[in-house]
């Protein structure tokens, strides 16, 4: 499947690819302005179709309350992991960042290796989560997804590429899940800043510059896994350090082989059809901790 990823697109670029539509577009990150798509469809030269994927999910809250009322649960779930998984998180970093102030043998090569067995337990155990609550309920079987299902498929049945635009990841993914949009894509996808990471096999999130000072990096699930092997890291020079090179050493050694894209304003990149391998001269996080373009790093 071609897939283009495309950095933020505060000055947009989409409008610049001459590709032919009609298109199928989904801004459910935006959340409640969701429908606030005039730009976009100008962009696109008025020839899409929003997938509206937040109002039907608001629309399924409502009108399936037995789903409604595990979709909370699931979320209590998920919370309460995610908080045992940032305890644990933070120790074992803590333990990394110390020792590779002293060393680069082997103690710090294991303490990764720690924090790397970590991050993929929790990958694991969101998924389990999560499949446990879709072989409960059954989305597929319940009428209101059902419905939901069979008209996003036909918008994309007729759609010549799909754009997924940025804004709350997670919501993004949760939507791009409940309504089955992998299955029924046959299409290019273009997609910019949270909605290409909800492309990916790996979600993960990661901010150094907040108030309270650098965060850890974390996982936080799994996209449709249209794209595989890689972490993408929109607008990455303003939410990392990436001067510290030893704190960026960490990142990219923590997530490969898989790796770790910089999307910035003005990038352009188009995946191979298999969504696992980057175009040369893509910007990535090199192991030593420095950005270098793809076919630079070691």
């Amino acid at each position: 499947m071609r897939t283009i990823l495309l950095g933020p697109q505060r000055r947009p670029t989409l409008g610049s690819l001459g590709l032919p539509g009609p298109f199928a577009t989904v801004t459910a990150g935006w959340q409640e302005r969701e429908p606030d798509d005039g730009e976009l469809v100008s962009l696109l030269g008025g020839q899409a179709v929003n997938l509206a994927l937040y109002a039907r999910w608001l629309d399924v809250q409502e009108r399936d309350p037995e789903y409604a009322a595990g979709s909370r649960a699931l979320a209590d779930a998920l919370a309460e992991l995610t908080e045992e998984y940032q305890l644990r998180l933070d120790y074992a970093l803590q333990a990394v960042y110390a020792l590779q102030r002293r060393t680069s043998g082997p103690a710090l090569a294991e303490a990764v290796a720690a924090v790397r067995s970590l991050d993929t337990w929790q990958l694991s155990r969101v998924n389990e989560v999560r499949g446990e609550f879709f072989d409960r309920l059954r989305p597929h079987d319940r009428p209101v997804i059902a419905s939901h299902r069979s008209a996003v498929a036909a918008v994309l049945g007729s759609a010549a590429a799909l754009i997924v635009a940025g804004g709350h990841v997670g919501v993004l993914a949760e939507v791009l899940h409940l309504f089955n949009v992998a299955a029924a894509l046959d299409s290019p996808v273009i997609a910019w800043s949270a909605g290409a990471m909800a492309l990916t096999d790996r979600i993960v999130l990661f901010g150094d510059r907040s108030a309270h000072g650098p965060g850890h990096p974390e996982v936080y699930g799994s996209g449709l896994s249209v794209i595989r092997d890689v972490v993408l890291l929109p607008h990455a020079r303003a939410r990392l350090l990436l001067d510290d090179a030893p704190r960026m050493a960490v990142f990219a050694q923590r997530f490969a082989p898989a790796s770790c894209v910089l999307l910035e304003a003005g990038t352009r990149l188009e995946l191979a059809s298999d969504g696992g391998v980057l175009p040369a001269g893509a910007r990535v996080l090199a192991e030593d901790g420095h950005v270098t373009a793809l076919s630079e790093a070691a």
